[in-house]
Protein backbone atom coordinates (compact mmCIF):
# COMPACT_ATOMS: atom_id res chain seq x y z
CA UNK A 1 0.00 0.00 0.00
CA UNK A 2 1.94 3.07 -1.08
CA UNK A 3 0.40 6.57 -0.08
CA UNK A 4 1.90 9.96 -1.02
CA UNK A 5 3.55 12.92 1.16
CA UNK A 6 5.32 15.75 -0.16
CA UNK A 7 8.52 17.14 0.24
CA UNK A 8 8.41 20.39 -1.82
CA UNK A 9 11.55 21.87 -0.57
CA UNK A 10 13.88 19.45 -1.66
CA UNK A 11 14.03 17.43 -5.57
CA UNK A 12 12.28 14.63 -4.42
CA UNK A 13 9.08 13.02 -3.91
CA UNK A 14 8.37 10.54 -0.85
CA UNK A 15 6.05 7.50 -0.58
CA UNK A 16 4.69 6.37 2.42
CA UNK A 17 5.36 2.03 2.08
CA UNK A 18 4.01 -0.60 4.32
CA UNK A 19 4.53 -4.27 3.92
CA UNK A 20 2.26 -5.65 6.06
CA UNK A 21 2.26 -4.00 9.57
CA UNK A 22 5.75 -2.91 8.48
CA UNK A 23 6.26 0.79 7.83
CA UNK A 24 9.20 2.40 5.55
CA UNK A 25 9.45 5.57 3.64
CA UNK A 26 10.18 5.63 -0.17
CA UNK A 27 12.63 8.46 -1.26
CA UNK A 28 12.73 9.19 -5.04
CA UNK A 29 14.83 11.44 -6.97
CA UNK A 30 12.76 12.88 -9.94
CA UNK A 31 12.28 10.34 -12.65
CA UNK A 32 12.50 9.92 -16.73
CA UNK A 33 9.37 8.19 -18.34
CA UNK A 34 10.31 4.93 -18.32
CA UNK A 35 13.97 5.26 -16.26
CA UNK A 36 15.04 2.80 -13.49
CA UNK A 37 16.97 4.04 -10.68
CA UNK A 38 19.08 2.57 -8.23
CA UNK A 39 17.68 2.37 -4.56
CA UNK A 40 19.71 2.07 -1.78
CA UNK A 41 17.50 -0.08 1.22
CA UNK A 42 19.18 1.76 4.44
CA UNK A 43 18.70 -0.05 7.92
CA UNK A 44 19.17 1.32 11.41
CA UNK A 45 20.88 0.43 14.24
CA UNK A 46 20.30 -1.45 17.78
CA UNK A 47 17.82 -0.32 20.35
CA UNK A 48 14.38 2.27 19.22
CA UNK A 49 16.00 4.04 16.65
CA UNK A 50 13.62 4.39 13.79
CA UNK A 51 13.88 4.73 10.20
CA UNK A 52 15.58 8.35 10.15
CA UNK A 53 17.89 7.25 12.64
CA UNK A 54 16.40 8.67 15.82
CA UNK A 55 16.12 7.79 19.36
CA UNK A 56 13.25 8.99 21.56
CA UNK A 57 14.41 12.15 22.41
CA UNK A 58 17.47 11.94 20.42
CA UNK A 59 16.79 13.78 17.43
CA UNK A 60 19.74 13.60 14.82
CA UNK A 61 17.57 12.34 11.40
CA UNK A 62 21.18 11.24 10.28
CA UNK A 63 19.74 8.85 7.96
CA UNK A 64 16.87 11.04 6.85
CA UNK A 65 19.46 13.27 5.99
CA UNK A 66 21.40 10.22 3.74
CA UNK A 67 18.30 9.30 1.79
CA UNK A 68 17.53 13.41 0.98
CA UNK A 69 20.65 13.42 -0.01
CA UNK A 70 21.12 10.31 -2.08
CA UNK A 71 17.76 11.37 -4.10
CA UNK A 72 19.66 14.75 -4.92
CA UNK A 73 21.93 12.48 -6.39
CA UNK A 74 19.19 10.51 -8.34
CA UNK A 75 19.61 7.77 -6.14
CA UNK A 76 16.09 6.31 -4.78
CA UNK A 77 16.14 5.18 -1.11
CA UNK A 78 13.88 2.70 1.11
CA UNK A 79 14.23 3.36 4.96
CA UNK A 80 12.63 1.60 7.26
CA UNK A 81 10.88 0.96 10.86
CA UNK A 82 12.04 -2.10 12.29
CA UNK A 83 9.63 -4.30 13.38
CA UNK A 84 8.17 -3.10 17.14
CA UNK A 85 10.04 0.36 16.43
CA UNK A 86 7.83 3.55 15.86
CA UNK A 87 5.36 3.15 13.21
CA UNK A 88 6.33 -0.52 13.09
CA UNK A 89 5.47 -1.16 16.78
CA UNK A 90 2.09 -2.88 15.83
CA UNK A 91 4.61 -5.49 14.32
CA UNK A 92 6.39 -5.99 17.01
CA UNK A 93 6.49 -9.45 18.69
CA UNK A 94 6.77 -10.58 22.16
CA UNK A 95 10.50 -9.68 23.65
CA UNK A 96 10.76 -13.64 24.58
CA UNK A 97 10.03 -14.47 20.38
CA UNK A 98 12.23 -11.71 19.08
CA UNK A 99 15.14 -13.42 17.12
CA UNK A 100 18.28 -11.64 15.49
CA UNK A 101 16.94 -13.77 12.15
CA UNK A 102 13.42 -11.79 12.16
CA UNK A 103 15.18 -8.11 11.02
CA UNK A 104 17.27 -10.27 8.75
CA UNK A 105 14.06 -11.72 7.20
CA UNK A 106 12.21 -8.36 6.94
CA UNK A 107 15.31 -7.11 5.27
CA UNK A 108 14.41 -9.42 2.62
CA UNK A 109 11.07 -8.88 2.19
CA UNK A 110 12.17 -5.06 1.93
CA UNK A 111 14.45 -5.61 -0.72
CA UNK A 112 11.80 -7.86 -2.44
CA UNK A 113 9.40 -5.27 -2.43
CA UNK A 114 11.87 -2.59 -4.31
CA UNK A 115 12.69 -5.22 -6.73
CA UNK A 116 8.85 -5.23 -7.31
CA UNK A 117 9.07 -1.68 -8.50
CA UNK A 118 9.40 -0.73 -11.76
CA UNK A 119 10.69 2.65 -11.13
CA UNK A 120 13.78 0.81 -9.54
CA UNK A 121 16.60 -0.63 -11.29
CA UNK A 122 20.30 -1.74 -8.84
CA UNK A 123 19.49 -2.58 -5.23
CA UNK A 124 22.28 -1.95 -2.48
CA UNK A 125 21.92 -2.61 1.40
CA UNK A 126 22.75 0.02 3.76
CA UNK A 127 23.11 -0.79 7.14
CA UNK A 128 23.89 1.66 10.42
CA UNK A 129 25.56 0.53 13.34
CA UNK A 130 23.87 -2.96 14.15
CA UNK A 131 22.62 -2.72 10.64
CA UNK A 132 25.38 -3.56 9.48
CA UNK A 133 25.42 -6.92 10.26
CA UNK A 134 21.78 -7.35 9.08
CA UNK A 135 22.15 -6.50 5.56
CA UNK A 136 25.39 -8.97 5.75
CA UNK A 137 23.02 -11.50 6.57
CA UNK A 138 20.36 -10.34 4.17
CA UNK A 139 22.72 -10.39 1.56
CA UNK A 140 24.00 -13.86 1.96
CA UNK A 141 20.67 -15.10 1.74
CA UNK A 142 19.19 -12.79 -1.17
CA UNK A 143 18.33 -14.08 -4.62
CA UNK A 144 21.78 -14.42 -6.86
CA UNK A 145 22.58 -11.09 -8.53
CA UNK A 146 19.59 -9.26 -6.79
CA UNK A 147 21.85 -7.47 -4.70
CA UNK A 148 24.11 -4.58 -6.34
CA UNK A 149 26.28 -4.25 -3.15
CA UNK A 150 26.46 -3.56 0.58
CA UNK A 151 27.16 -0.45 2.36
CA UNK A 152 28.48 -0.83 6.02
CA UNK A 153 28.36 2.60 7.80
CA UNK A 154 29.86 2.36 11.34
CA UNK A 155 29.63 -1.69 11.68
CA UNK A 156 30.84 -3.23 14.49
CA UNK A 157 34.06 -5.65 13.61
CA UNK A 158 34.04 -8.18 16.37
CA UNK A 159 30.82 -10.39 18.00
CA UNK A 160 28.43 -8.12 19.99
CA UNK A 161 29.95 -9.62 23.22
CA UNK A 162 32.80 -8.82 22.92
CA UNK A 163 31.89 -4.71 21.90
CA UNK A 164 29.82 -5.03 25.00
CA UNK A 165 32.89 -5.86 26.65
CA UNK A 166 34.62 -3.00 25.25
CA UNK A 167 31.88 -0.32 25.26
CA UNK A 168 31.27 -1.48 29.45
CA UNK A 169 35.14 -0.68 29.95
CA UNK A 170 35.31 2.31 28.03
CA UNK A 171 32.65 3.80 29.91
CA UNK A 172 34.17 3.10 33.43
CA UNK A 173 31.73 0.49 34.64
CA UNK A 174 32.73 -1.24 37.56
CA UNK A 175 35.44 -4.04 36.94
CA UNK A 176 32.74 -6.15 38.97
CA UNK A 177 30.31 -5.37 36.50
CA UNK A 178 32.40 -5.98 33.67
CA UNK A 179 33.47 -9.26 34.92
CA UNK A 180 29.72 -10.31 35.72
CA UNK A 181 28.55 -8.98 32.12
CA UNK A 182 31.32 -11.30 30.94
CA UNK A 183 29.92 -13.79 32.33
CA UNK A 184 26.48 -13.64 31.49
CA UNK A 185 27.36 -13.13 27.28
CA UNK A 186 29.92 -16.42 27.73
CA UNK A 187 27.05 -18.19 28.96
CA UNK A 188 24.35 -17.02 26.58
CA UNK A 189 26.92 -17.46 23.15
CA UNK A 190 26.50 -21.07 24.37
CA UNK A 191 23.14 -20.64 24.19
CA UNK A 192 22.30 -20.81 28.14
CA UNK A 193 20.03 -18.82 30.43
CA UNK A 194 21.27 -16.65 33.25
CA UNK A 195 19.10 -16.23 36.19
CA UNK A 196 20.99 -14.41 38.61
CA UNK A 197 21.40 -10.69 36.63
CA UNK A 198 22.69 -8.18 38.82
CA UNK A 199 20.04 -5.25 39.36
CA UNK A 200 22.70 -2.77 36.87
CA UNK A 201 22.82 -5.24 34.26
CA UNK A 202 19.11 -6.15 33.80
CA UNK A 203 18.43 -3.48 31.32
CA UNK A 204 20.87 -5.51 28.83
CA UNK A 205 20.19 -9.07 29.89
CA UNK A 206 16.64 -9.08 31.60
CA UNK A 207 15.16 -12.75 30.94
CA UNK A 208 12.68 -11.67 28.18
CA UNK A 209 15.60 -10.43 25.76
CA UNK A 210 18.05 -13.25 26.57
CA UNK A 211 16.70 -15.52 23.83
CA UNK A 212 17.35 -12.58 21.45
CA UNK A 213 20.69 -12.05 22.61
CA UNK A 214 21.54 -15.99 21.93
CA UNK A 215 20.55 -15.36 18.39
CA UNK A 216 22.78 -12.42 17.99
CA UNK A 217 25.72 -12.73 20.74
CA UNK A 218 28.04 -15.18 18.62
CA UNK A 219 27.47 -13.49 15.69
CA UNK A 220 30.88 -12.60 14.06
CA UNK A 221 30.32 -9.80 11.63
CA UNK A 222 33.84 -10.40 9.68
CA UNK A 223 33.17 -13.90 9.06
CA UNK A 224 30.19 -13.49 8.14
CA UNK A 225 30.81 -10.50 5.64
CA UNK A 226 33.52 -13.48 4.27
CA UNK A 227 31.18 -15.06 3.54
CA UNK A 228 29.41 -12.39 0.72
CA UNK A 229 30.01 -12.08 -2.86
CA UNK A 230 28.78 -9.16 -3.81
CA UNK A 231 31.04 -5.52 -3.51
CA UNK A 232 31.46 -4.08 -0.09
CA UNK A 233 32.05 -0.28 0.77
CA UNK A 234 32.98 0.10 4.58
CA UNK A 235 32.59 3.47 5.44
CA UNK A 236 33.88 4.53 9.51
CA UNK A 237 34.25 8.13 11.05
CA UNK A 238 37.46 8.77 12.97
CA UNK A 239 36.13 9.84 16.03
CA UNK A 240 32.66 7.12 16.40
CA UNK A 241 33.14 6.54 20.41
CA UNK A 242 30.69 3.34 19.90
CA UNK A 243 32.48 1.86 16.39
CA UNK A 244 36.14 2.38 15.95
CA UNK A 245 38.47 2.38 12.95
CA UNK A 246 39.86 -0.93 14.51
CA UNK A 247 36.45 -2.56 13.60
CA UNK A 248 36.35 -1.08 10.03
CA UNK A 249 39.67 -2.42 9.38
CA UNK A 250 38.83 -6.12 10.98
CA UNK A 251 35.88 -5.88 8.38
CA UNK A 252 38.38 -5.05 5.38
CA UNK A 253 40.80 -7.87 6.48
CA UNK A 254 37.82 -10.14 5.99
CA UNK A 255 37.15 -8.79 2.31
CA UNK A 256 40.43 -7.61 1.14
CA UNK A 257 38.50 -6.47 -1.70
CA UNK A 258 36.43 -4.00 -0.17
CA UNK A 259 36.56 -0.08 -0.65
CA UNK A 260 37.57 1.21 3.06
CA UNK A 261 36.31 5.07 3.94
CA UNK A 262 37.72 6.37 6.60
CA UNK A 263 36.00 10.01 7.36
CA UNK A 264 38.00 12.03 9.51
CA UNK A 265 36.08 13.82 12.38
CA UNK A 266 32.99 11.67 11.92
CA UNK A 267 31.00 10.52 14.83
CA UNK A 268 28.57 7.47 15.41
CA UNK A 269 25.53 9.11 14.28
CA UNK A 270 27.75 10.58 11.05
CA UNK A 271 27.83 14.02 12.00
CA UNK A 272 31.11 15.93 11.97
CA UNK A 273 31.90 16.66 16.00
CA UNK A 274 34.17 17.15 18.73
CA UNK A 275 36.75 14.20 19.49
CA UNK A 276 35.68 15.10 23.47
CA UNK A 277 33.12 12.15 24.51
CA UNK A 278 30.70 14.41 26.03
CA UNK A 279 30.42 17.16 23.22
CA UNK A 280 30.35 14.13 20.92
CA UNK A 281 27.44 12.96 22.06
CA UNK A 282 25.74 16.08 22.37
CA UNK A 283 25.69 15.67 18.49
CA UNK A 284 23.20 13.06 18.73
CA UNK A 285 20.49 15.43 19.35
CA UNK A 286 21.21 18.52 17.00
CA UNK A 287 18.81 17.19 13.47
CA UNK A 288 19.81 20.47 11.76
CA UNK A 289 23.40 20.00 12.20
CA UNK A 290 24.10 18.40 8.45
CA UNK A 291 26.34 15.04 7.28
CA UNK A 292 29.88 15.26 7.93
CA UNK A 293 31.45 15.91 4.73
CA UNK A 294 32.86 13.11 2.45
CA UNK A 295 30.09 10.91 3.55
CA UNK A 296 27.53 11.19 0.27
CA UNK A 297 30.03 11.02 -1.94
CA UNK A 298 31.85 8.08 -0.82
CA UNK A 299 28.51 6.38 -0.96
CA UNK A 300 27.60 7.63 -4.20
CA UNK A 301 30.80 6.94 -5.56
CA UNK A 302 30.45 3.73 -4.57
CA UNK A 303 27.11 3.23 -6.51
CA UNK A 304 28.29 5.18 -9.45
CA UNK A 305 31.40 2.64 -9.93
CA UNK A 306 29.47 -0.33 -9.97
Amino acid sequence: MVGSLSAPALALTEEAVSLGLLQGTLALPPLAAGNRVPAVLILAGSGPVDRDGNLPGMINNSLRLVAHGLAEQGIASLRVDKRGIAESGPAGPREEDLRFQTFVDDALAWAESLRQDPRIGPIYLLGHSEGALVVTLAAQKAPKGSVSGLILLAGAGQSAAQVIERQLAEMGVSAALQAASKHITDELVQGRHVADVPPDLAALYRPSVQDYLISWLPLDPAAELARTDVPVLIVQGTIDIQISVADARLLQAARPDAKLVLIEGMNHVLKRAPANRFLNRQTYAIPLLPLADGLLPAITDFIGGR
